[in-house]
């Protein structure tokens, strides 16, 4: 029987298996449904949806070529990414996977990276968001938004040493005209080059203001919508996982790996659960009594780094639409997941010190307090407005599809 036949087999038997399971446990199926639902009902499609809109019109306009011509110095020794890498890169951080993905994606199917340069920087521009990190993390399941300071620090570091790291990726061997081109202005800092980038860019788009505004509105709803189903299906599959105890079984495997580094061995399951979703692998983290938060932390930071098979999933489904090749980015994932639970570990102390992690409250300084109390009000405001930018959103979108389909072609 060849490698193909065995793929299918065994796809085949884990969708029936699968398939089965959610008969037999409907009522636990709904939940995890339910659960992934409300997760992207109320934080992830208000969150990244103005942003995805936003930067569809940014480059369609020209501002992303204008922003890469003046970073080209700066992207290109570190990196060995053209300047307009520098606008997944922030947004991916800023806005959290796979938002860097959909963007390096667009890049690329604008002919603005070489597929060499597109598989370099998708492999450090998904991230996950500030908000994200310290709201459902730190506030939302540890109840502490100042452990949010390390794990955003450690996730960010991890991050910047994965780029490092792919610039070593690769030859760009294809594309000589563009990387020619690239190279020969990326010496310095030129304002008046990058305002003749932005116009070219502007004049070779011909769309009226209209169908941009359009076609990033369908564009980013059809791509959250997938995000959302990825969401769901993998908050049901790590769910009928763990009741299956092949979570368990899959764990019994990483407790060598955690006695290596000294973790205790009650870790795993978490460990094993934020492998396939991060949100249940840090909640089940977060819950664990037997280990310290600095060791709850380290795994936390793996988990962040990894993203989680869920997240991996809905970044293959975008670059499925191009040439780039997924195989960087789930490496640079493992590695990521590496760097930021060692710099947890290195910086652990001084930090917990300095912002007093595990003090409560109280015993806090106060803007320390602050700080936590401005934390809880943003999750809770995401939780009151969310699900009314979400509605009116789609409203918006089925609006605007219902407009182009009755037009004449």
């Amino acid at each position: 029987m060849n490698v193909s036949k065995l793929k299918t087999i065994l796809l085949a038997s884990g969708a029936t298996f699968m398939a089965i399971t959610m008969i037999f446990l409907p009522e636990e199926s709904f939940k995890a449904s339910i659960r992934g639902l409300k997760m992207w009902w109320e934080i992830v499609f208000p969150s990244l949806f103005p942003f995805f809109v936003i930067a569809e019109l940014l480059i369609g306009f020209g501002v992303v070529r204008f922003i890469g011509t003046l970073l080209e110095p700066l992207m290109r020794p570190l990196f060995k990414v053209p300047g307009v890498g520098g606008f997944p890169w922030a947004m991916g951080m800023a806005t959290g996977f796979p938002a860097g993905a959909k963007l390096t994606a667009r890049l690329r199917q604008e002919k603005q990276l070489t597929k060499i340069e597109a598989e370099r920087l998708v492999s450090f521009t998904n991230a996950s968001s500030p908000l994200f990190i310290f709201g459902a993390v730190s506030v939302g399941f540890f109840h502490n938004p100042r452990l949010g300071i390390i794990l955003a620090l450690t996730h960010y570091l991890g991050n910047f040493c994965v780029g490092l790291m792919m610039r070593f990726y690769g030859k760009d061997g294809k594309d000589h005209k563009m990387i020619k081109e690239q190279k020969r202005t990326s010496s310095v800092f030129n304002i008046r080059q990058a305002l003749s980038a932005l116009h070219q860019t502007r004049m070779k788009n011909k769309q009226p203001i209209g169908k941009l505004l359009g076609d990033a509105v369908i564009s980013s709803i059809h791509t959250l919508l997938m995000i959302g189903g990825f969401i769901i299906l993998f908050s049901v599959l790590n769910k009928l996982l763990l009741l299956l105890n092949i979570t368990h079984i899959l764990a019994s495997f990483f407790v060598i790996l955690l006695s290596v580094f000294q973790l205790p061995i009650e870790l795993s399951i978490p460990a094993i659960a934020g492998i396939f979703e991060i949100t249940l692998g840090s909640q089940l983290t977060s819950e664990l009594a037997n280990a310290t938060l600095m060791q709850k932390t380290i795994i936390v930071s793996f988990i962040l780094g990894f993203s989680g098979l869920s997240v991996q999933a809905q970044v293959a489904s975008i670059l499925a639409e191009t040439d780039i090749d997924f195989k960087p980015f789930f490496v640079a994932r493992i590695f990521q997941g590496i760097f930021a639970a060692f710099f947890t570990f290195l910086l652990w102390k001084p930090i917990a010190t300095k912002f007093q992690l595990e003090s409560t409250q109280t015993t806090a300084p106060v803007f320390l307090q602050q700080h936590d109390l401005w934390w809880h009000e943003t999750v809770q405001y995401f939780e009151e407005i969310g699900p009314i930018i979400t509605i009116l959103s789609l409203i918006c979108y089925i609006f605007i599809y219902i407009k182009r389909m009755s037009s004449p072609v």
